[in-house]
């Protein structure tokens, strides 16, 4: 009889595997739009756990509050704007319509009003490339061009932390506590590495599956690793 595998360990919902959700700061996203134009203040700047981003907490004039991810630059006290009228400054939020092209721009929404979805964390930002009609062109992160309605509102600037990636992790333990807000279990072994005992994938003379891969979808938990219900195994043919 087997052990338990990581999958089923997960599935099971411990501590371990669980989200530690109760440190989360707020939701980070836009309030819901307006045609009027509304100034703002940031008055301070927090640190999410989970979020390699810092979050700016806005103060409408209306006294109602808002968090957002940070743009590069913004500091305490900083005046904002949020709406069509607002000026092109960075972290100023205005509809990708009222954006010129060539500007940089963070926390792009799909949707009109959905609060932001695009380019949210560290170092990634978008580029208004041009406009047609009532669409914005814009270049994500990726290298694709898409089309989103010149309605959605974005961030001016580049999301604060673009230098995460420069400072290395030194020690195994920085990449545990890295990944363990992020409510991922690290490390993760491999299933070749394993035993027979422990992962379907375990033993044998060499670290290898030795056999198809693909599983059922109707598989038990224990045999369900690998390609789950793959349409096609092998090598296409040219």
């Amino acid at each position: 009889m087997g052990k338990r595998i990581l999958s089923q360990r997960a599935g099971r919902g411990t501590s371990v595997f669980r989200s530690p959700s109760h440190l989360r700061i707020a939701p980070a996203r836009y309030p819901l739009p307006a045609n009027e134009t509304k100034k703002g203040v940031v008055v301070e700047l927090v640190h999410d756990p989970g979020r390699w981003v810092p979050l700016a907490r806005v103060v409408l004039e209306d006294n109602s509050e808002f968090y957002t991810p940070a743009a590069e630059g913004v500091y305490q006290g900083q005046v904002v704007y949020i709406g069509p009228q607002s000026p092109v400054a960075v972290g100023n939020v205005l509809p990708l319509s009222n954006i010129p092209e060539g500007t940089k721009v963070f926390n792009v929404e799909l949707r009109p009003g959905d609060g932001g979805k695009i380019a949210r964390q560290s170092g990634s930002y978008v580029v208004v490339l041009g406009k047609s009609g009532s669409y914005v062109v814009v270049l994500l992160p990726s290298g694709e061009q898409k089309m989103v309605l010149g309605g959605c509102r974005a961030t001016v600037g580049v999301p604060a932390g673009s230098g995460r990636l420069e400072k290395p992790l030194l020690k195994a333990g920085a990449a545990y506590h890295k990944w363990r807000v992020k409510a991922r279990k690290w490390p993760r072994v491999r299933g070749v590495a394993m035993n027979p005992v422990s992962h379907p994938h375990g033993g044998g003379s060499h670290q290898s599956v030795s056999r198809s891969s693909t599983v059922s979808r109707n598989a038990p938990p224990g045999r369900k690793v690998g390609h789950i219900a793959a349409k096609r195994a092998g090598r296409t043919k040219r």
